[in-house]
């Protein structure tokens, strides 16, 4: 029986079992105490006897008075979803613990979920220092591959946003007052008001790169996931509105601010390599495949003729925003075989 895994972040609940992957917003933040059926919701497609192997990044939810408490609101929550499946928790020292473990070692399963993704990929790179690209809605994490393991310089989130290992900038929640300042707008530098009038899930609506979804409200006012209204949140980040900014005008500021994206991702990844050096391999993964794709192409030319392994081409982009579940179920099976 494959194992499900299972990603419990902040905003977004993820499972597969390595043949399909199911992802649904959760504003953990908002509704701590509805976590247990969520996550019923989320499994509910799934076998009900199968393992449950989990990561999280929920405990830093602002909910929570401390990540220690967050992570046992988690397993409190999965134990309450999970009935009388077997449940497995994913930890940084590269194995799986029991519950109980892992109620005593809130460190080390604390936002593992990129560790695990980092395990399984290095499957594929078994020579030589390789690099995993994980884009998300809410982060960025960038993870060094040698010789067929994990080698980050950081193994918590605070020691990573250290290394530039972890970036909070993902493709879909991260406001634009946090990536620009100010925008060129008719030959005059604009300041940007700090307030979330606009996210970068707007940007990518503009440009083409997310497709429209009018039945999604989850953006900076409520209004729905489209173009449309994309420009009309962009415009208020300028203190206006689409009555007194032409349409070319918002295109161009929303290609400012992408760029200012890739230089930050850029800025990011560099510190996290660390290396002069190319890499052997370059693993792409999560629904902002195309900010890493195009923050290579823009600010590493050095790298374009580095082989680049995409996940969605690999698993589909269904599984490949999944990839930290996808990546638990496929360790966890290894697991089940080893007959741990």
């Amino acid at each position: 029986m494959t194992p499900i895994g299972l990603d419990i972040g902040g905003a977004h609940l993820k499972a597969s079992d390595g043949q399909s992957a199911v992802s649904i917003p959760f504003a953990l933040w908002k509704s701590p105490e509805q976590l247990p059926s969520a996550l019923r919701q989320l499994l509910a497609s799934y076998s009900k006897q199968a393992p449950l192997a989990v990561t999280m990044t929920g405990e830093l939810a602002d909910c929570f008075a401390t990540r220690t408490e967050g992570v046992r609101h988690i397993l409190k929550s999965v134990q309450t979803a999970a009935g009388l499946q077997a449940i497995w928790i994913w930890q940084t020292g590269g194995e799986f613990l029991t519950v109980d473990e892992a109620w005593e070692l809130t460190d080390l399963v604390a936002a593992a979920n990129w560790h695990a993704l980092a395990t399984w990929a290095a499957r594929m790179s078994p020579a030589g220092r390789s690099l995993i690209i994980d884009i998300g809605s809410t982060t960025s994490d960038f993870t060094c591959i040698e010789e067929g393991l994990p080698a980050p310089r950081g193994s918590t989130d605070r020691e990573r946003l250290t290394t530039g290992e972890l970036l909070y900038l993902g493709v879909r929640r991260t406001p634009l007052c946090a990536v620009a300042h100010s925008v060129r707008l008719r030959d005059q530098q604009v300041a940007c008001a700090r307030e979330v009038f606009a996210t970068t899930l707007d940007l990518g609506l503009l440009l083409g790169e997310i497709d429209e979804t009018p039945d999604n409200f989850a953006t900076a006012n409520g209004r729905p996931a489209t173009r449309a209204h994309a420009a009309d949140r962009l415009a208020r980040m300028l203190c206006s509105d689409c009555t007194d900014l032409t349409a070319e005008e918002l295109q161009a500021i929303a290609r400012e601010m992408a760029a200012e994206c890739r230089r930050l991702v850029a800025d990011s990844l560099t510190r996290a390599w660390g290396q002069t050096a190319r890499p052997e391999r370059i693993l792409l993964a999560g629904e902002g495949e195309f900010l890493a794709r195009q923050t290579l192409q823009a600010e590493f030319p050095d790298w374009k003729d580095v082989e680049t392994l995409s996940l969605a081409s690999l698993w589909g982009a269904a599984r490949s925003q999944a990839a930290c579940a996808e990546a638990l179920s496929r360790l966890a099976s290894e697991r089940l075989v080893q007959g741990q």
